[in-house]
C-alpha cells in the first residue's frame, strides 16, 4: 500500500517516567525514511511530545494549528508501567499518558481537522507504542484513528477511580482500562464520533504484535507466545486501511475494526458495556482536568 502523503508528521514521546523509549529518535527518524511515500519530496516531520505532560500536549497543539493542515491523526502511542507512581503533576502515569493525553491532543486537533474534507481519527488499542501519526494526504480527508487491545473487552469503564487510587493496583488491567478500547479510549471515539460527524472516528486492535513495546512490558507474554505474534506490518495493516481507503470511509464512525472488519467492543456475555451517564462523566472529568494544565 503506497502512502499518497503530502506531509507526514511523526510524533514521538519522550517520557521521564520510562526507563528508556521503545523507540530511540534515531530509529523513529530511519522508520520515516524507510515509509513508501509517492516521491522524495514529500516532507516529514518529527515532532518529540511527552504525552504524560499536559502542558506540553497544549503546547505542541497551538504550535502546529499555526504551521500545518491536519487530515489523519492516528492515536498510537501508550504505555503500560506495572507499579502505580506519579507524574510531576500528580497524575497516575498509565492515565496520563494513555488517556488524558490521547483526549488533549485529539480535543485540541478537532479544529484543525474540521477545516478539511473527510477529515479522520483513529485510536488503535493495544500498541505499546511510542510513535504517533499526523498527516496530510495528497486527498483531502480528515481522520481519527485510535489504537487499541484486547485487554479492553473485559474491562468495565470505571469513571470512579481514573487513575487507581482505591483498588489493588494492576498494570495489566490498568492498561486495559486506559486504552480507550482499552476501555476509555473506546468510549472517547464513540462519543467523538457522535459529537463531530464531519470526522469520521474509529479505533482499532492490531492483533498481538512483535514490538518493542509488547517485549518490555510483557516479558512473560511474550517468551510463551512470542513465536505466534503478528509482524509489526501485519499489526499496522488495519490501521493504514482505516486511514487511507475509501472502503473505510464509507464505514460507520465510531466503530471499533480488527483485520479491516466492524468488531464488537465487548465479547459475548462480558458486563463491560458502561451507560451514558457514565460516559458523560468521563467527559466532564478528562475536559475538567484538560483546561486546569492549559
Amino acid at each position: 500500500m503506497n502512502l499518497h502523503v503530502k506531509t507526514l508528521s511523526l510524533m514521538t514521546w519522550r517520557s521521564r517516567f520510562l526507563e528508556e523509549s521503545f523507540w530511540s529518535l534515531e530509529e523513529t527518524a530511519a522508520l520515516a525514511k524507510q515509509l513508501p511515500l509517492k516521491s522524495p519530496s514529500e516532507n516529514i516531520f518529527l515532532h518529540i511530545v511527552d504525552l504524560s505532560d499536559p502542558k506540553q500536549i497544549w503546547k505542541f497543539v497551538e504550535n502546529f494549528k499555526q504551521e500545518h493542515k491536519l487530515h489523519v491523526l492516528i492515536n498510537n502511542a501508550g504505555c503500560m508501567v506495572n507499579k502505580r507512581e506519579l507524574t510531576e503533576d500528580g497524575l497516575e502515569k498509565n492515565f496520563a499518558a494513555n488517556t488524558l493525553g490521547v483526549y488533549i491532543l485529539t480535543t485540541g486537533l478537532i479544529p484543525v481537522l474540521e477545516k478539511e474534507h473527510d477529515p479522520r481519527v483513529q485510536k488503535g488499542l493495544g500498541s505499546c507504542s511510542s510513535v504517533q501519526g499526523l498527516g496530510m494526504r495528497s486527498v483531502s480527508w480528515s481522520i481519527q484513528i485510535t489504537v487499541s487491545s484486547g485487554g479492553m473487552l473485559v474491562q468495565k469503564l470505571n469513571t470512579n477511580d481514573l487513575q487507581s487510587e482505591r483498588t489493588p493496583f494492576d498494570g495489566t488491567m490498568v492498561y486495559a482500562q486506559n486504552k480507550v478500547s482499552e476501555r476509555q479510549q473506546v468510549v472517547l471515539t464513540e462519543r467523538w464520533a457522535q459529537g463531530h460527524p464531519a470526522i469520521h472516528f474509529s479505533s482499532m486492535h492490531p492483533g498481538w504484535a512483535d514490538t518493542p513495546g509488547v517485549r518490555q512490558a510483557m516479558p512473560g507474554f511474550h517468551a510463551r507466545f512470542g513465536d505466534r505474534l503478528r509482524s509489526e506490518a501485519q499489526g499496522a495493516d488495519t490501521m493504514l486501511w482505516l486511514a487511507l481507503s475509501s472502503a473505510a470511509a464509507a464505514q460507520p464512525s465510531g466503530r471499533f475494526f480488527q483485520d479491516r472488519k466492524p468488531v464488537s467492543t465487548h465479547l459475548p456475555l462480558a458486563t463491560a458495556s458502561s451507560s451514558p451517564a457514565e460516559e458523560e462523566k468521563l467527559i466532564e472529568i478528562l475536559e475538567q482536568l484538560a483546561q486546569t494544565f492549559k
